[in-house]
């Protein structure tokens, strides 16, 4: 095909350009034209021109107003702002409303210090790198008692940041340095303390001495936390072995329950016998002081006796026959029959067991 002058090289006739079809003999438009009257209308817009240096200072000063306006911020209820000037710590600000340096000349760091963190040692909750549920980390919670038994101890260690500096510069993983700490705190406490009283009586104790020297620990590397509780959910022997563990521990209190149950027989049989030994002493005494004073009573009537015999022997001998028969007589019932009063050859009547009734009915003798 023969070359048409009057066609451009996209084709077409009438000489066009790229853009499409124009006049016949019209040039293409010129891109940097375009590009220059562009800029021509952007410097009429500035004050004596794009390349004055009023204009210049006037941008500079728009961007440098832009850039302080970034440095506004504000601290949150509850948080504390923590200012840095070219990475280094400044100041401490409250909340509320602050102006600072702003980037790359200044940061500000707004930690929480009135959260309570919470961390899960020994095992992990649901959700907390489990899918399935609670899961023992038996490598966190077995640790040795003070007589060399294994104990399985699940805790959480309750936490918040005292300290905003030193918690965010001091320590580069707080939550791994308060879990470690708190690993060696309780195994320390632990390895003091007997087994059996892990298990019952001194576990408060336990609780409160890890915590101060977990505290004790972090203030030393000036962590900046304050440990608010630590507290056991489970402390329990291993797995393996916790139903021999039950066993013992039933057989123990078995123990316990009969020596109770002899100790209370013993506390009441032992002071009745004491009461009883007592009062047969006391009895003895009372009668050996009887008997010794009778004794004593009927010497002296004796020696009186004696005393008034050699006086006068036939009165005293006379006295103390009709004393006697007296005595003799009064604690005998005695009849009298009367000869004189019967014939001859009539046996007397005694009608015993009428006498006898009359005695009981309390009438006089005859």
């Amino acid at each position: 095909m023969a070359w048409n002058p009057n066609r451009g090289p996209w084709g077409g006739g009438g000489g066009g350009g790229p853009w499409g079809n124009g006049p016949s003999g019209s040039p293409p438009p010129n891109i940097e034209d375009m590009l220059r009257r562009s800029q021509e209308r952007f410097k009429s817009v500035l004050p004596g021109g794009f390349g004055g240096g009023r204009g210049i200072i006037i941008v500079l000063l728009g961007i440098l107003v832009i850039w302080l306006l970034t440095g506004f911020y504000r601290v949150q209820p509850g948080e504390q702002g923590v200012e840095l000037l070219f990475g280094r710590y400044y100041a401490m600000t409250q909340p509320g409303l602050h102006l600072w340096f702003p980037a790359p000349v200044g940061e500000v760091l707004t930690p929480n210090v009135e959260r309570l963190n919470q961390i899960n040692i020994g095992f992990r909750a649901p959700g907390e790198g489990s899918r399935s549920g609670a899961r023992d980390v038996t490598q966190e919670s077995l640790m040795l008692t003070e007589d060399q038994n294994i104990i399985d101890v699940d805790f959480i260690v309750q936490w918040r940041i005292s300290k905003p500096a030193d918690f965010l510069f001091n320590i580069r993983d707080p939550e791994q340095t308060v879990k470690l700490a708190a690993e060696s705190a309780i195994r320390e406490v632990m390895g003091q303390t007997l087994l059996e009283d892990a298990l019952t009586i001194r576990r408060q104790q336990v609780d409160n001495q890890t915590r101060d020297l977990l505290q004790e620990i972090l203030d030393q590397i000036g962590a900046g936390v304050l440990i608010a509780e630590v507290k056991q959910l489970k402390v329990d022997p291993p797995t393996e072995v916790i139903d021999s563990f039950n066993d013992v521990q039933r057989a123990r209190q078995d123990k316990e329950r009969s020596v109770n149950e002899a100790m209370a027989y013993r506390n009441d049989i032992v002071p009745r016998a004491n009461g009883e030994a007592e009062r047969i002493v006391q009895a003895g005494n009372a009668y050996r002081e009887q008997v010794t004073r009778e004794a004593e009573g009927e010497a002296s009537r004796f020696n009186s006796v004696l005393d008034a015999y050699r006086t006068g022997k036939d009165v005293t001998t006379r006295r103390l026959y009709l004393e006697r028969m007296q005595d003799l007589l009064g604690s005998t019932k005695t009849f009298v029959i009367d000869k004189s009063a019967n014939g001859q050859g009539i046996v007397p009547y005694l009608p015993l067991s009428e006498l006898q009734k009359r005695d009981r009915a309390g009438e006089p003798k005859q």
